[in-house]
């Protein structure tokens, strides 16, 4: 059995904010460690029936980034959902809300 193995490192400053987040996939492309501004992972407890999440930012990343990196999250998501469950009216709804949302962002970045 291939096992794959994905690692996450974060350096944090004296108040425990992230400063600097770094990656690491036995799959990925390019070997050693590549730097992120965010992560978010959801994981499943079956025996729970509920999400663990672990969302975590440098404190560098602009706001502007951070909000388009959700939107991007949620589509994802809807590809996922798609592929996973053969829902059609609910990556569609999940689809139509990126589509709300980046319009949203980017009428916001005008003012």
């Amino acid at each position: 059995m291939k096992k794959s193995k994905i690692e996450f490192t974060v350096h944090l400053d004296d108040a425990n904010t992230p400063e600097r987040i770094e990656w690491n996939a036995t799959d990925k492309p390019e070997p050693g460690f590549s730097e992120t501004k965010s992560i978010s992972i959801s994981l499943w407890d079956h025996s729970q029936k509920n999400t663990m999440r672990i969302d975590l930012w440098a404190k560098d990343m602009p706001v502007d980034e951070m909000k388009r990196f959700y939107i991007d999250c949620i589509g994802g998501l809807s590809q996922s959902v798609l592929s996973a469950t053969g829902d059609e009216h609910m990556a569609a709804e999940m689809n139509a809300l990126c589509e709300r949302l980046a319009r949203y962002v980017r009428e916001s970045e005008r003012q």
